[in-house]
C-alpha cells in the first residue's frame, strides 16, 4: 500500500488492516510522513515504511521533488528506495489509498505485472478476496514477468535521459562552471547559435547571464545578454534577460543603457494580463516598471535626468502601453467643485503630516483669518495610517482595476473630511493626492502643489488629475516639465495651473553683516542631496583663492549621506577628498545642521546656488534677503529651456561655470561699497517679490476667491 498524505480518517485505515490481518494478509505500507506521529495505530497492524526524504535523497533529488507536482513526488521518492522495490517486487496486490499515491502504484504495476493494481481499500479487499479463491490461477511462471515491460523500458529510459540533460544543463550553467574562462567563452557562442527557438535561447541566455553575476563576472553576463537579444524578437523576453543586468548596474551607481527594454519588457507583460481582464496580475509588472523609471540612479543622483531631457521620449513607453492607458483614463466627479456659500466660514481642509516644510506660514494666515475655519487632516494618525499601507500598490492595483476595495476605505476614512470642507489643500502630489483622487470628491474643491521631487516620481502618474481643480507650481519651469511629462494635466478634463511662489518669511533673514570681510565668505545652505552638487562651489572656491586667499566657504545644512546609493557614495569620497586639504588649511568650514539659519548667514557674504535642479531654491533667496550677494548656477536640469534659472531670477545673477562665477564674486566684492550695494539691491528684489507679505495675496485669490481662469 502506498499512501501520499496524511489520511482524514485514521480509523477506516484501521479497520481495514484488521480486516487484512483476520484474512491472513501480509500488509505493507509505505507513506510520504512520519507514521508514528501521524498514523501511530496503523504501525501496531502492519509494518509500515517511510519514504526516502528529500534531504536523505541529496540536493539534485531534492530540486527535482520541489519541481515535481504532488502526485509525482512520491514516485520520485518511491523509485530509488530498496524496500520499495523489494517488496513491490512480491506483492500480489499494489493499492493506491489516495490520489497522490496513484502515480506511485501505476509505476509500480508497470514493473511488477504479476500484481494487481488498485486505488482504494474496498477493491483491495475485492482483489485479496479474488486471489484467495483462486490461487492457482495466479501462479504463474516468474519468466513471464522478470522485467518490465517495453512501454516501460522506454519511458524510463526517456525519463533517465531528460534527468541527464538537466542535470548537465545545471552543472555546465551553474556558479562552479561558470568561474571557468572557456565555459564563459563556450556560453557566450551557443545562446547567439542559429536556429535556437527562441523560448530556449532566453532560458538558457537567463540562466547563464545569472549564473555570471552570481559569480562576479558582470561584464561578461553583460556581453551575453547583449548577444543573445539581438537574435530575439520579443520585448518581453529581451526584458526579461536584461533585466538583471539592469539590476546590477543600477546596484553600481550606473545609469543602465538598456533600462527602456527591461521597461517595455514589463509594460508588454502587463498589457498581456490586463487583455485577459486580470489587473492584479498586470499591477506587479507597472510597478517594476515604475521602479526602473523613476529609480534615483536614474532621475537623481546623476549629472541629468533623462526625463529632464526629453520627458515626451522618455515617457513614451509607459503613455502608449494598455497600462498607461488604463491608468490615464480619466474618472472625473459627478458634480463640478462649488464655492463656498455667504453666511459661514469658508471650510479648508489642509493635508499635513507627511512633509510640512512649506505650510506653516500658509496654515498659520487662514487658521487666524476670520471668516475662514481649518481643519488639519493629519496622515500620520493612526487611524488614518491603515489606508495608506501599501498605499502605491493599491493605488496602480485600482486605476488599472477602475475600482477597488481601498477605494472604498479611503471614503469610509476621508468621505466625511469632505463633506465638511469647501476646499482641500494637498501639498506634495504624492501618496496623500493620488490616494484622495481614488474617489469622487462630491463638489469640494482639490487643490494639490507639486514641487520638483514629484516631477521626477512615479506620483503625478498616479493621481487621476480629473478630480483635480487646480494644481500649483512654485516656478514656471516645473510647470513646463510637469504639464510636458503627464499629458492628463493637460487635457480638457485636467486641473487649472497656476505659478505661485513658495510661502517664505523672508524678513526674518534681515541682518546687518558681522563685519567688512564677510564678502570673502561663500556661503552654501542644504547639501543632503547630490542635486545640491557642493563640488561646484569648491570648483568656484579654487578659481577664487587662485587669486586671493581671503577667500572661504561655509557649508551650512547636513552632509550627504553615502549610504543611500553607491552613486551618492562615490561623489561623498570625491567630495571628502577635494575637502580634506580645503578644511585643513581653513578654506572650508562645515558648520552642520543648524535651527537658526538667519544667525548662520550674518557673516556670509556671497550666496550660492550651485544646483543641477530646483525648483525654486528657497535657501538661495533667503541667503540674499540676509544681503549677501547672489551667484546662481545656470541650473543644468533646465538651462537652455524657455523658462530656467535665468527667467526666475535676474539675468546677471545666473552663471554657467565657475570661472564665471568666480568674476562675478570679484567683481561685486571688490570693495566693501560695491559689495554692500549689490546686497542690497538683491535683498530688496527678493523682499519686494517673493517675501510672504507679497505672494500671501497670491494665495489669497486661489483659495478665497471664485476660481478663474489658470495663470
Amino acid at each position: 500500500m502506498v499512501l501520499g498524505a496524511v489520511p482524514g480518517r485514521v480509523a477506516v485505515l484501521t479497520d481495514a488492516l484488521e480486516q487484512f490481518r483476520a484474512l491472513g494478509v501480509t500488509v505493507r505500507v509505505a507513506t510520504t510522513f512520519n507514521p508514528a506521529e501521524k498514523i501511530p495505530a496503523a504501525t501496531e497492524l502492519a509494518e509500515v515504511h517511510l519514504l526516502p526524504t528529500a534531504k536523505e535523497l541529496g540536493p539534485r533529488f531534492g530540486r527535482m521533488i520541489k519541481r515535481a507536482s504532488p502526485g509525482r513526488r512520491p514516485w520520485l521518492r518511491a523509485q530509488r528506495d530498496p524496500w520499495v522495490r523489494r517488496h513491490a517486487k512480491r506483492a500480489d496486490v499494489l493499492v493506491a489509498l489516495d490520489a497522490q499515491a496513484l502515480h506511485t502504484v501505476w509505476q509500480l504495476a508497470q514493473r511488477y505485472r504479476r500484481a494487481d493494481a488498485v486505488y482504494g481499500i474496498a477493491p483491495a479487499l475485492r482483489a485479496v478476496e479474488k486471489r484467495s479463491a483462486d490461487p492457482a490461477r495466479y501462479r504463474r511462471p516468474r519468466l513471464t514477468t522478470v522485467g518490465p515491460s517495453p512501454a516501460v523500458l522506454t519511458s524510463a529510459t526517456r525519463s533517465q535521459t531528460v534527468d541527464l540533460a538537466k542535470r548537465m544543463f545545471e552543472i555546465s550553467t551553474g556558479k562552479r562552471a561558470m568561474k571557468l574562462g572557456p565555459v564563459r567563452w563556450f556560453w557566450q557562442g551557443a545562446v547567439t547559435a542559429p536556429g535556437l527557438p527562441e523560448r530556449h535561447r532566453g532560458k538558457i541566455a537567463r540562466r547563464v547571464s545569472g549564473s555570471m553575476l552570481k559569480t562576479g563576472h558582470g561584464a561578461s553576463a553583460k556581453r551575453l545578454a547583449l548577444a543573445a537579444q539581438g537574435r530575439l524578437k520579443s520585448p518581453t523576453t529581451k526584458g526579461q534577460l536584461l533585466g538583471p543586468i539592469v539590476d546590477a548596474e543600477l546596484a553600481q551607481g550606473k545609469v543602465p543603457e538598456h533600462l527602456m527594454t527591461v521597461v517595455r519588457g514589463q509594460l508588454k507583460l502587463a498589457d498581456g494580463f490586463l487583455k485577459k481582464r486580470n489587473p492584479g496580475k498586470a499591477a506587479p509588472h507597472v510597478l517594476r516598471a515604475f521602479n526602473l523609471m523613476f529609480h534615483r540612479i536614474v532621475q537623481f543622483d546623476g549629472p541629468t535626468s533623462p526625463l529632464a531631457e526629453d520627458p515626451e521620449k522618455f515617457l513614451a513607453p509607459l503613455h502608449n502601453s494598455e497600462a498607461g492607458r488604463a491608468m490615464a483614463t480619466p474618472r472625473g466627479r459627478q458634480s463640478p467643485a462649488e464655492f463656498p456659500p455667504a453666511g459661514r466660514p469658508h471650510r479648508m481642509l489642509f493635508f499635513t503630516g507627511l512633509n510640512d516644510n512649506f505650510l506653516g506660514p500658509i496654515l498659520e494666515r487662514y487658521e487666524a483669518m476670520p471668516g475662514v475655519e481649518v481643519r488639519r487632516l493629519n496622515l500620520m494618525e493612526e487611524s488614518i495610517l491603515p489606508v495608506l499601507s501599501n498605499g502605491r500598490t493599491n493605488v496602480v492595483h485600482h486605476m488599472l482595476a477602475g475600482t477597488s476595495k481601498r477605494a472604498g476605505e479611503v471614503q469610509e476614512a476621508w468621505g466625511p473630511h469632505l463633506e465638511w470642507a469647501d476646499t482641500v489643500f494637498v501639498d506634495w502630489c504624492n501618496l496623500g493626492a493620488a490616494m484622495l483622487t481614488m474617489i469622487d470628491p462630491g463638489t469640494t474643491r482639490v487643490i494639490v502643489r507639486l514641487h520638483s521631487f514629484e516631477a521626477f516620481s512615479w506620483w503625478p502618474h498616479l493621481t487621476d488629475w480629473s478630480r483635480v481643480d487646480d494644481v500649483v507650481f512654485v516656478s514656471e519651469h516645473l510647470r513646463d516639465l510637469a504639464l510636458a511629462a503627464v499629458p492628463r494635466l493637460r487635457a480638457p478634463q485636467g486641473p487649472r495651473t497656476h505659478m505661485i511662489s513658495n510661502a517664505m518669511e523672508l524678513h526674518r533673514y534681515v541682518a546687518p553683516k558681522v563685519s567688512a570681510d564677510s564678502r570673502f565668505t561663500l556661503g552654501l545652505v542644504g547639501l543632503s542631496s547630490l542635486a545640491k552638487d557642493p563640488r561646484w562651489a569648491l570648483a568656484v572656491l579654487r578659481e577664487l583663492r587662485r587669486r586671493d586667499e581671503r577667500y572661504r566657504l561655509k557649508l551650512i545644512g547636513d552632509d550627504l549621506n553615502p549610504e543611500l546609493s553607491p552613486a551618492i557614495a562615490a561623489y561623498v569620497r570625491e567630495l571628502d577628498a577635494e575637502l580634506a586639504e580645503l578644511e585643513s588649511s581653513g578654506a572650508v568650514v562645515r558648520t552642520g545642521r543648524t535651527e537658526d539659519v538667519p544667525g548662520a548667514l550674518t557673516d556670509v557674504g556671497v550666496i550660492l546656488s550651485t544646483s543641477l535642479r530646483e525648483s525654486f531654491h528657497c535657501a538661495l533667496v533667503e541667503g540674499a534677503a540676509s544681503g549677501a550677494v547672489p551667484v546662481v548656477r545656470d541650473w543644468p536640469f533646465f538651462a537652455g529651456r524657455p523658462h530656467s534659472a535665468r527667467s526666475l531670477f535676474p539675468s546677471d545673477w545666473v552663471v554657467s561655470t565657475p570661472e564665471e562665477a568666480a568674476e562675478r564674486i570679484l567683481a561685486l566684492t571688490a570693495s566693501e561699497e560695491v559689495w554692500r550695494e549689490a546686497g542690497r539691491a538683491a535683498a530688496s528684489h527678493v523682499l519686494s517679490t517673493w517675501d510672504w507679505s507679497v505672494t500671501q495675496k497670491d494665495f489669497d485669490r486661489l483659495l478665497l476667491e471664485p476660481p478663474a481662469t489658470a495663470d
